[in-house]
């Protein structure tokens, strides 16, 4: 890797229990009593298993990372900004790495122009977009700064800023043609026994080409951490948190593009937020996740859960050999990658690599549909 790029970066100790105002009200939302947040690099299982459609690839060359968004970008995964272990807690970084899925071989890129955690991140005909984010700090606000990614010439370019009322952090994202749309996400995540978590139900929608924004009909409920794909003319927007990381929903919202209506599809068999998701084909893979109250998880999920978006149905799959949430996932070829991540509440990144092939025999029990 390139030793002399300069990484700017904004300390800050992590504790992720959090809390939130909502209507000038502050609604607790604190870890599971037991699973307090880490900070720092985060603990890992002892003899992860893999098989069942489950293969683990070179862990990040950089090293830990979570809070990052990925895209994919012809066979090439990009990691991009997230926090960091340093000084024992952890850090926002600009950094960017690309793992190549032919040679499995780690790089890295041009960094992001500006730290950021939770980068709201699509990739559109060859680019990657940057469309806002959180910032580091003692409290992590949302940043319309935006940007595009030229792999040929390894520059980012800047953007006109997200608008001001559009402005959030960990948004599901969904790519139709040239437009980006980005539903919920976050503007305030206060690190630290009661912080506050700022949820919002926002919808929007990007046009690369005319770089014009639309806002649209809001999600039924508010949503962050929540995971995001396109299939098809519709936006699927899945589980997610509302407020803090116990607040775990498994709800399925779908979002017509032709219409703009929104309806409710068959929910996920487990509520969680944190999630990675990424499509293969007509259906949408979901991994791990945060707000685990059972004993010994570490309030992480394990669970990899696929939905059919044709049958409107469910199935479960072989779960995660290494539990993460903070994490995000990118589809190459039939294969869909899982970098980085935390193996903890709060901040406990790692670095592992992984990559889930649906064809590889990992499915497991089907779900009913909604009624």
């Amino acid at each position: 890797m390139k030793s002399n790029r300069r990484t700017r970066t904004a300390m800050v100790s992590l504790a992720l229990a959090a809390a939130m105002t909502a209507g000038g009200a502050a609604v607790p939302a604190h870890a599971h009593e037991g699973h307090p947040p880490a900070a720092g690099e985060g603990p890992l299982p002892a003899d992860p298993h893999y098989g069942r459609g489950w293969h683990e690839l070179p862990g990040i060359e950089g090293g830990p990372r979570q809070e990052h968004s990925v895209a994919a970008l012809g066979e090439k995964i990009y990691v991009l900004g997230g926090i960091v272990p340093e000084a024992g807690g952890v850090t926002t970084v600009d950094r960017v790495e690309v793992f190549d899925t032919r040679t499995r071989r780690w790089s890295e890129a041009a960094p992001l122009p500006v730290p950021m955690n939770h980068p709201n991140v699509a990739a559109v005909d060859g680019r990657i977009y940057v469309l806002g984010g959180l910032t580091g700090g003692a409290s992590w606000e949302a940043t319309g700064a935006s940007f595009v990614y030229d792999p040929k010439r390894d520059r980012w370019s800047s953007l006109p800023p997200v608008p001001r009322e559009m402005v959030r952090g960990s948004a599901a994202m969904g790519v139709k043609g040239r437009t980006v749309h980005l539903a919920g996400g976050m503007r305030t995540l206060t690190p630290g026994p009661g912080g506050l978590q700022d949820t919002v139900d926002t919808v929007s929608a990007y046009d690369v080409d005319s770089g014009r924004w639309r806002d649209l009909a809001p999600l039924p409920q508010a949503r962050d951490h929540v995971g995001g794909a396109v299939v098809g003319s519709t936006f699927y927007v899945l589980g997610g948190r509302d407020r803090g990381q116990v607040n775990v929903r498994d709800t399925v919202y779908a979002l017509d593009l032709r219409t703009g209506r929104w309806a409710e599809r068959a929910p996920m068999p487990t509520a969680r937020g944190g999630l990675a998701a990424s499509a293969v084909g007509g259906k949408i893979y979901t991994f791990g996740g945060e707000g685990n109250p059972a004993p010994g998880s570490n309030s992480i999920f394990d669970e990899a859960e696929v939905y059919d978006t044709a049958r409107d149905r469910w199935q479960r799959l072989a779960p995660m050999p290494v539990p993460r949430h903070g994490t995000a996932a990118a589809t190459v070829g039939d294969t869909v990658h899982i970098p980085g991540g935390g193996t903890a509440a709060g901040g406990a990144p790692v670095a592992t690599n992984d990559a889930y092939r649906p064809n590889g025999h990992g499915h497991g029990r089907g779900q009913g549909s909604r009624p």
